[in-house]
């Protein structure tokens, strides 16, 4: 498939674009001609970026401040999308935590599931309908390579990746024929503020520069994927090695490596 022509009329939405992968995602598809709908917690960012991407590529940008965690604020941005033609959707907005569950605070944990996945299924079934009412549509979902193996000492997050990585395939798969696409994107390790975010103080001496990949070829490969209609895109060796690993080395093998990793890059 291919993605829907941009007009002056519909937009493509980026959560959690303020930075990292959907500030490059917005890049992206601003310069492919889409105007836009960024969505992150951060205002300020979003305008900047916004004003730039309008400079640059003439697009339309509208900024939308929303803490998608808020069931509150995301309603009211769901119903707005809702009502809006939508070409393209990126579920991109997501953080982690490490360390052992028990340990962390309970609040954050629920607060992590409600955006890596509530809010993902929420902010897809808004724009849904529209898009196959109008047999045009795509939607990009940032999963990760997380979310194909137990996560020990990142419980919370695996299983949230886990579930955005089975709902876009399953969507995909779905929506055969209906002119409308899903793809998943799963990262590896993205060279983003993420880490910061997550507090991991070791992330960087543990992991090569070589195992990196950029936020902005996370980011083009996402969308030269969600163009082609492919169900999954894995940029970087490093992450494809991860998912095929993930997938197929036992349980009882994976896990406590998994345990022992993790403990070292908190």
């Amino acid at each position: 498939m291919s993605l829907p022509t941009p007009t002056p009329g519909n937009r493509a939405v980026v959560t959690g674009a303020s930075s990292g992968i959907g500030a490059a995602l917005a890049e992206g598809l601003a310069r492919r001609g889409y105007s836009l709908i960024l969505v992150a917690r951060r205002a300020d960012r979003l305008r900047t970026l916004a004003d730039r991407l309008s400079a640059a590529h003439g697009v339309t940008v509208e900024v939308r401040g929303c803490d998608l965690g808020d069931r509150d604020q995301r309603r009211q941005l769901a119903d707005e999308l809702a009502s809006r033609d939508i070409a393209i959707l990126c579920n991109n907005a997501g953080f982690a935590s490490y360390g052992d569950l028990a340990q962390l605070d309970p609040e954050r944990e629920a607060d992590q599931v409600e955006l890596n996945s509530v809010a993902v299924h929420h902010l897809t079934l808004a724009v849904l309908p529209g898009m196959v009412q109008r047999n045009a549509g795509a939607i990009l979902i940032t999963g990760s390579t997380a979310g194909n193996q137990p996560g020990p000492g990142n419980a919370t997050y695996a299983a949230t990746k886990a579930f955005a990585n089975t709902f876009a395939e399953s969507l995909r798969t779905e929506l055969s024929g209906t002119g409308v696409g899903c793809t998943l994107l799963a990262p590896g390790p993205v060279r983003t503020e993420f880490g910061d975010v997550a507090e991991l103080s070791n992330l960087d001496k543990l992991l090569p520069d070589a195992l990196w990949v950029t936020a902005e070829d996370a980011a083009e490969a996402a969308l030269a994927g969600l163009a082609k209609g492919k169900r999954r895109v894995v940029p970087g060796a490093f992450a494809k090695a991860q998912t095929v690993s993930g997938q197929y080395t036992p349980r009882a093998v994976i896990g406590p490596v998994l345990r022992a990793v993790y403990r070292k890059i908190t």
